[in-house]
């Protein structure tokens, strides 16, 4: 978030009624009515906000800002700041970032590169429920692309042992039709991970459910660091 006096910074910039606005909203970590935007404007000496038509603004965004109980910033929106050269994430969120780069020197395949990076990236701008998500579907790509390139017949073999109406997977997308968690136990089962890589892995599995459907779980900085980590030491350098 930013803090009052580097509003003040930013609005007597060369910068246009959008981006002036979306950077009131994003000291605030709630939604806020257009009066309260005028009033935060106002404190950081900005007043020619008054004359704005602030809601005809925002609600030309294209998602940079959504109204609920008033108008608060989004994920896009944060994007938005942080590609303007806006950094709202905390020092401490900025060194895990710092830390978690060094292991993508370690990533050969570029696909898996990409992924990884994207999953930081959230991480950096503070969207740890989109870096928690990005991170895991990046870690199944990998595991399934394993599978399916070097143990695709002992997988299916397994598969049937354990449901006879499996069909025999043929393709990557096949074995994408399995259940991420029986996923996990067929392959722990051909000894491809160990059983307590597999229970981090299905803890890393539950939180990414947590963060994937609408609730109201809130994750931490260490959180979405611990969860990167884990796939990367367990899955992106491994596989």
């Amino acid at each position: 978030m930013l803090t009052s006096d580097e509003l003040k910074g930013w609005l007597h910039k060369d910068l246009g009624k959008l981006d002036k606005v979306l950077l009131v909203l994003a000291t605030q970590d709630k939604p806020i009515a257009v009066s309260k935007i005028i009033e935060l404007a106002d404190a950081a000496g900005f007043r020619a906000m008054r004359k704005w038509n602030i809601s005809a603004t925002l609600s030309a965004s294209k998602g940079k800002a959504i109204r609920t109980t008033g108008w608060e910033l989004t994920d896009a929106g944060k994007m938005h700041l942080r590609e303007l050269g806006v950094s709202t994430i905390s020092p401490a969120a900025m060194q895990v970032a710092v830390d978690l780069r060094k292991y993508l020197t370690d990533i050969t395949d570029g696909q898996t590169r990409d992924f990884v990076e994207e999953a930081i990236k959230c991480h950096e701008v503070e969207l740890y429920r989109s870096a928690i998500v990005m991170s895991w579907l990046g870690a199944v790509d990998v595991l399934q692309k394993h599978i399916y390139q070097n143990h695709l017949i002992a997988f299916n073999v397994e598969a049937k042992r354990v449901n006879s109406k499996w069909k025999p997977a043929k393709s990557q997308d096949d074995i994408g039709k399995m259940g991420e968690s029986d996923f996990l136990d067929r392959i722990e089962a051909l000894s491809i991970i160990g059983k307590n890589v597999k229970a981090q892995l299905k803890a890393c599995l539950d939180l990414r459910n947590g963060c994937g459907h609408p609730n109201t779980l809130k994750v931490s900085v260490n959180k979405s660091a611990a969860h990167i980590e884990t796939l990367l030491q367990n899955v992106f350098e491994k596989f």
